[in-house]
This record gives structure tokens, C-alpha cells and sequence, in this order.
């Protein structure tokens, strides 16, 4: 039970992916997740007026959680969503993963500024991975991989 995959969107621009295993890269090809991802967080609030939690794949899950960010215009509803995914082997506590996606959203907004998010080269964002490894702990390693660093 691990988490497989991290990574931060904002709309449908990743900014930034950390991988701990490979088995996440069958679940949707990098290229197409922001935009799936963001387009699945769009429909569910639309058509249910409720927030996207957890996707479900037979060996995997994907889980997240997002906030959105109110942008400078002069449009009345002009947002768009900051997400914190997860990929997460099946047997892994959701809810647990979810509340560490929301602390790593927190921490990334502490961390850089609304500005920076929208307008930065996504290379600043790197620097975040310590933060992220920080906050998920043990949880980023599978159970041999844990064992083993008992042994």
C-alpha cells in the first residue's frame, strides 16, 4: 500500500510530478492527465455541484483534491483550480492520502505565490519535491520497500 505518484496541476498545466514507482505510468499517459484530470473536476462540479475525490482503476486509484484560486481580471468568475493528485495502489487509506493532498496544496500556496503559479517556468516548482516527500513520509513507499529499511 503506497502512494505511486504525486503531482500538483494548475488547470490543465502540470507543474509538478513526482514519481516513487513506475505502475503509475499505465494509468493515464502524463501527457493527457492535467487535462483529464481537470476536465473530470469541471464535469463532476457542473453536472453534481460537488467536488472530485476518488477515481477508481482495478489496481489503482487517483486521488484528489484541489482549491481554486481567484485570478486578477476583470471577469466576474474567473478561477481555476489549483489540484494535488495521488496515485495510489488499491488497499491504500483514501481518506489519509486526501488529508496529505490538502496539506501539500496548503504548503505549495505558503510556498509560492499566486503570481508565481500562473506565470513561472514550471521549473521553480522542483524545488517543492522535499516538501512533498516531507509531508507524505512512509506513505510514498510500498510495504517490501519499508520492510527493507527496517533490515
Amino acid at each position: 500500500m503506497a502512494v505511486l505518484e504525486v503531482g500538483i496541476n494548475f488547470g490543465s498545466r502540470n507543474l509538478l510530478e513526482v514519481k516513487y514507482y513506475s505502475d503509475s505510468d499505465n494509468i493515464i499517459d502524463h501527457k493527457y492527465r492535467a487535462k483529464f484530470l481537470t476536465g473530470l473536476e469541471n464535469f463532476v462540479s457542473e453536472v453534481y455541484g460537488d467536488k472530485m475525490n476518488v477515481i477508481s482503476f482495478p489496481n489503482f486509484q487517483i486521488v484528489c483534491y484541489y482549491k481554486m484560486l481567484k485570478l486578477a481580471s476583470i471577469e466576474l468568475d474567473n478561477t481555476e483550480p489549483l489540484l494535488a493528485y495521488a496515485i495510489i495502489e488499491k488497499g491504500t487509506d483514501p481518506v489519509f492520502v486526501k488529508k496529505n493532498l490538502k496539506e501539500i496544496i496548503s504548503e505549495f500556496l505558503n510556498f509560492f505565490p499566486v503570481n508565481e503559479i500562473i506565470c513561472e517556468d514550471i521549473e521553480i516548482f522542483k524545488e517543492f519535491e522535499q516538501q512533498i516527500n516531507y509531508i507524505l513520509g512512509d506513505l510514498r513507499f510500498k510495504l517490501d520497500d519499508r520492510i527493507n529499511t527496517i533490515f
